[in-house]
């Protein structure tokens, strides 16, 4: 899971629009099994600042191990960072 915090200059539709990239690697990287995003919507307000997040759930650790490096996961990856002030990437294991 990645929860994202953009650039306060950042329109809604290129978030829209970056989501929809990441979401879209679904198809275009295997081992995905999906990919979600969206906005916090949440009344508790725990979010500390991230206002945007999105979940990708993989086969195995392998494919992700593999996505990490994958061209497309780069350019989306680059894509990202040119629009955030900061994120967090937490991977683990479900059993």
């Amino acid at each position: 899971m990645v929860l994202l915090r953009f650039k306060p200059e950042v329109s809604d539709t290129a978030i829209a629009e970056v989501l929809q990239k990441v979401e879209g690697l679904k198809q275009s990287i295997p081992g995905i099994d999906y990919c979600s995003s969206g906005a916090y919507s949440s009344p508790e307000g725990f979010n500390k600042g991230f206002t945007h997040g999105f979940l990708t759930t993989f086969a195995n650790p392998e494919a992700r191990d593999r996505y990490l490096p994958h061209p497309d996961h780069e350019n989306v990856k680059n894509a990202l960072f040119a629009i955030i002030e900061d994120a967090v990437a937490f991977d683990f294991i479900a059993d």
